[in-house]
């Protein structure tokens, strides 16, 4: 019989909770890990890893309309969307397995079950290892789940959130996105990729709202060119369901309706937090997110929350920087959570990848600020790889040069973004970002490049 005593029991296995776990495991700590479903949570499953394999499937079939000009002729070229679905799953059965390997090898017990506080010391795993476990501390790391509004014909099968449509296994022909965020734009990128219809139909008057503004108007005029049919300031009034759906909304005032195949619901997230004992301890909620502090202790001494139940930025890269941070808690240091310095990241094509702030963000802290821009079409490793539309822009403190933000879209942004978060931490200013060597032929100079236009030397800049 297995000793049910521990120092630590973490509800959840996503990308916070079983790094969490494994971090006070190394820490000398004794670990539960409780999981309902597959260890690695949303981003892992159902998430992140799964919508990129996909991606990256699409953006290679898409690339082969213009291998002629690089000298590579193909012939009766097909997309197998079943084959396409299959990889991903493949990818996403490697890295399961892997989690699983590293959880258990850093010696956390994993018990398969909803975890359920009992009490402040007490958490009961209901399901297939049911048992009552005994701890010191609890981390609370159960993730959200797709939004769904209220809509009247929203319950129809024809109508999928983001884990129905990472399930299928043929592609629809016609597709209506419900929402024209992160998760909305990526999912319209792909279809788009494969040739399909794509209407994407956005409340707000933008898409990719948070975003700095320039950088998404960009992002807009490219997608459509593509194809994309984005509506916005445009509210969803019904789904009628027949033959096909037809997703009826109001634009500018004149009522509209455009008929899919499949419509993708991509209203947000929403947290995870009931049905697992808060009312028994009476955790402080606000909205449904759980209250933590920059210790991200909730409101009971001893129980932490982690991850999109915080209320904080939903990115798996928080969730896991504040699990790392609990886990030196619980085991007896003092650290604080810092949101100061966190990238966000968009695989549209081009890609996006942002930093601190935005411009009128900058402008309405009332901050005086300096802008250093270059474009992807001035960059000599993206006109080789026939990428001709995208930018650079960094935001620096006009006074001390301090780097405030940067926004980038275009090829391999989401890897180059790294180098601004490492620069932003040590407090580096533009100019010695703009001194630093960088490699040439690479995208990464339009990093380089935006630095120097801050103050006006930009070389390879084209005239306004």
């Amino acid at each position: 019989m297995m000793n049910n005593e521990f120092n630590l029991t973490v509800i959840g296995g996503g990308p916070g909770g079983y790094a969490a776990a494994i971090r006070a495991s190394q820490l000398g700590l004794k670990v539960a890990l409780v999981e309902e479903a597959e260890l690695g949570g949303t981003c892992l499953n159902r998430g992140c890893i799964p919508t990129k394999s996909l991606l990256h499937s699409s953006e290679l079939y898409s690339m082969t309309r213009h291998f002629s000009e690089f000298g590579i002729e193909i012939k009766d070229l097909a997309f197998n969307y079943t084959k396409a679905a299959s990889k991903k799953d493949a990818v996403v059965k490697q890295l399961r397995r892997g989690v699983e390997a590293l959880v258990k090898n850093s010696g956390c017990c994993i018990f398969a079950g909803r975890g359920l506080i009992k009490s402040t010391h007490t958490v009961e795993v209901t399901g297939k290892d049911h048992r009552i476990i005994t701890t010191d501390n609890i981390i609370i790391a159960t993730g959200s789940m797709p939004s769904i509004p209220p809509i009247p014909g929203i319950e129809s099968a024809r109508v999928l959130v983001s884990d129905d449509v990472l399930n299928l296994k043929e592609c629809p022909e016609k597709v209506v996105i419900i929402g024209g965020g992160v998760i909305g734009m990526e999912f319209a990128t792909i279809f788009n990729a494969l040739g399909k219809a794509v209407t994407v139909v956005e409340m707000t008057g933008t898409i990719l709202s948070g975003v700095d503004v320039e950088i998404s108007e960009i992002c807009r005029k490219i997608i459509e060119r593509k194809g994309v049919a984005i509506f916005t300031e445009s509210k969803v009034m019904s789904l009628k369901s027949d033959s096909g759906t037809i997703c009826i909304f109001e634009n500018n005032g004149t009522e509209m309706g455009i008929e899919a195949d499949m419509v993708i619901v991509a209203a947000g997230r929403k947290p995870k937090t009931e049905g697992i004992g808060l009312e028994n301890i009476g955790i402080l909620t606000e909205q449904g997110f759980i209250n933590v502090n920059e210790r991200m202790e909730t409101s009971i001494k001893g129980i932490y929350a982690i991850g999109d139940i915080t209320g904080k930025p939903m990115l798996a890269h928080v969730a896991t920087a504040q699990g790392l941070v609990v886990a030196s808690n619980a085991a007896g240091k003092d650290k604080i959570m810092n949101y100061s310095v966190i990238p966000a990241c968009i695989y549209t094509n081009p890609e996006i990848a942002t930093v601190g702030l935005t411009e009128a963000e900058a402008l309405k802290k009332g901050l005086s600020i300096k802008i250093g821009r270059f474009p992807i079409s001035a960059n000599g490793k993206s006109i080789i790889m026939g990428e001709k539309e995208g930018l650079a822009k960094l935001i620096a403190d006009a006074d001390t040069g301090e780097i405030l933000g940067a926004h980038i879209i275009g090829p391999r942004a989401t890897d180059m973004i790294a180098e601004i978060c490492i620069a932003m931490k040590l407090e580096s200013t533009i100019e010695e970002v703009a001194d630093t060597i960088h490699p040439h032929p690479s995208i990464s100079e339009i990093i380089m490049e935006a630095a120097h236009d801050i103050e006006g030397l930009c070389i390879h800049k084209p005239g306004k």
